[in-house]
């Protein structure tokens, strides 16, 4: 099907495609082969090395803790972030130029900056300025890189899906006497979950592969770090690299998996409940009860 990006290949262009494919997964296979070979000339897959991983000692000391703490930062950063990141966002869009100027910096100012720096200069003002114990220090500073960047990024994720929406949403609610904020919270932000769930899954997925930065540089206590230990331990660098990639990958599989799963659940509720406002509703909003009184 033939769109504006996007023309449909013809029989010489398809042909073309699947010769570029077959090339490229012949040369892939290629590639692998010869890394398997390497690996095995310096006796990488010898069972002793890959032993540890079926014991329980190694999972329970060192992997299991260190994902746990993977999480936990994960979880933190994303319960912090996502609001932070809408009210930037909606804070953007504001009528008030000392509300949408402010934000706008605040938002283009931190997401210039490497969420590792943002890391680092918040673990030194841990530091310098504050009471909090040197065993949670990294643990502040993986979160409040994470929240910042994040939170910034989050909120033009915001800013674009309302921003997709049709404007004669606006017009309507306009029309029938809604407030921008009463239409904001009550018609546009509802609708524009769906628009941003794949972009906020994305995103999410980022937040839980950059809490190793933490582990490389902070020695937070994370899945990365904590298999570094376990390499010192029983000197198999290379295969607890290899355990540690597939735990990511089933992690972000799994999460990835569950919002398309959600992404789909609520495209089939709007699409049963029809997005229609009756007159009651109608009453509500204009009453206040429905989405607040608040203006942006």
């Amino acid at each position: 099907m033939s769109s504006v990006l996007y023309d449909t290949p013809g029989p010489r262009a398809r042909t073309r495609n699947v010769v570029l494919s077959v090339v490229f997964f012949v040369l892939l296979g290629l590639v692998l082969w010869w890394a398997a070979m390497k690996l095995d000339d310096k006796g990488q897959w010898a069972w002793a090395l890959w032993k540890p991983f079926t014991t329980s000692e190694a999972w329970t000391t060192y992997l299991l803790p260190g994902l746990g703490n993977t999480l936990k930062a994960a979880a933190l950063s994303v319960v912090i972030a996502l609001p932070l990141g809408a009210i930037f966002g909606i804070a953007r869009m504001s009528d008030h130029r000392w509300v949408r100027i402010p934000a706008g910096m605040v938002v283009e100012f931190f997401r210039a900056i490497p969420v590792l720096l943002l890391m680092l200069f918040a673990a030194e003002f841990y530091v310098r300025s504050t009471d909090i114990p040197s065993d949670s220090r990294p643990l502040y500073a993986v979160i409040t890189g994470l929240v910042l960047y994040n939170a910034s990024v989050l909120a033009e994720v915001v800013r674009a899906g309302i921003l997709s929406l049709p404007k004669g949403q606006t017009e309507a609610a306009y029309a029938i006497g809604l407030r921008k904020g009463q239409t904001m919270a009550g018609i546009l932000l509802p609708q524009a979950v769906t628009a941003m769930l794949p972009a906020i899954v994305s995103q999410l997925v980022v937040i839980v592969k950059d809490t190793a930065l933490g582990g490389v540089m902070l020695q937070f206590p994370d899945l990365l770090n904590a298999r570094s230990t376990l390499a010192a331990n029983y000197a198999n660098v290379i295969q607890s690299f290899a355990v540690v990639a597939v735990l990511y990958i089933v992690l972000n599989f799994l999460l990835t998996s569950f919002a398309s799963w959600l992404e789909g659940r609520l495209r089939r509720s709007t699409r049963g409940t029809g997005a229609v406002l009756g007159a009651g509703t109608v009453e509500d909003l204009n009453s206040g009860e429905v989405g607040g009184s608040v203006r942006v």
